[in-house]
């Protein structure tokens, strides 16, 4: 069941600030203390929060928030980046499609397309792809991430490393405002490094809770992408960097009117 956008708005209050109030909370959004007690638990539930007294942290550290809990954050926002990158894709192309809830949107958004290669680390994408008879799949090998369908590893990458293909589209744990993509598991970031690689072009998918968070293993720069999908606009010095690099950003979504 996808977050409701007070649930989301909550969320991103806790991250910013470390630390939410009921009753803050209750006054912000104009509802009783009940249903801001109710919304902490169902965050609490789905991995997003923790409750403390009086309130909820963000359940955040060196580690990912699982699965489940990343696919409900923002899936509006997620389902729009997705239609967005696909459209830019044209039918009788090759892509590279890794691990994360966001490319997932994008493989839901490829459905309809003809005379497509899909090549890929995320089982979830092939499950997806699957119903498509005019996409070609082809699935890495490599250890099973039972936590979320990713394959990553060293046969992972040598997998990869066989295609040339014209479109890499991949997404990010983090984002800092250096420009760097940054995420949890080395394993998986060699996979990613390898996917840039192998692709003429590359595109990020990624949405604007990814801003400003931390992880500890870099994936690469936005001076490496050609393309960014998001839902928000990203900070002035980071969008003036991005002109510099030459890396488009793209807004999609509600909020840019998509």
């Amino acid at each position: 069941m996808a977050l409701s956008i007070r649930q989301n708005e909550i969320v991103e209050l806790a991250r910013a600030e470390g630390r939410v109030l009921v009753d803050d909370l209750a006054q912000r959004f104009e509802v009783t203390l009940q249903t801001i007690r109710r919304d902490l638990g169902d965050l609490a539930e789905a991995g997003l929060l923790d409750r403390v007294h009086g309130g909820a942290v963000p359940r955040m550290g060196m580690v990912n928030l699982g699965y489940e809990a990343r696919r409900r954050l923002h899936s509006d926002a997620k389902t729009a980046i997705g239609v967005a990158c696909a459209a830019a894709i044209p039918d009788n192309s090759s892509l590279i499609l890794n691990i994360g809830t966001t490319t997932e949107a994008v493989a839901q958004a490829l459905l309809q397309h003809s005379n497509i290669t899909v090549i890929t680390n995320n089982m979830n994408v092939a499950n997806i792809l699957a119903a498509n008879p005019g996409c070609e799949i082809m699935v890495a090998g490599g250890a099973l991430r039972r936590s979320d369908g990713g394959l990553v590893g060293e046969l992972a990458t040598q997998f990869i490393e066989q295609f040339k293909v014209d479109y890499a589209v991949i997404g990010t744990s983090a984002l800092d405002l250096d420009g760097d993509l940054l995420d949890y598991d080395l394993a998986e970031v060699r996979v990613s490094r390898a996917i840039l690689r192998q692709a003429r072009q590359s595109f990020l998918v990624t949405d604007h809770s990814k801003l400003g968070r931390s992880a500890p293993a870099r994936i690469a720069s936005l001076s490496d992408i050609h393309t960014v999908f998001t839902d928000l606009p990203l900070p002035t010095p980071l969008m003036d960097r991005c002109a510099g690099w030459g890396t488009e950003v793209r807004m999609c979504g509600e909020v840019a009117g998509g």
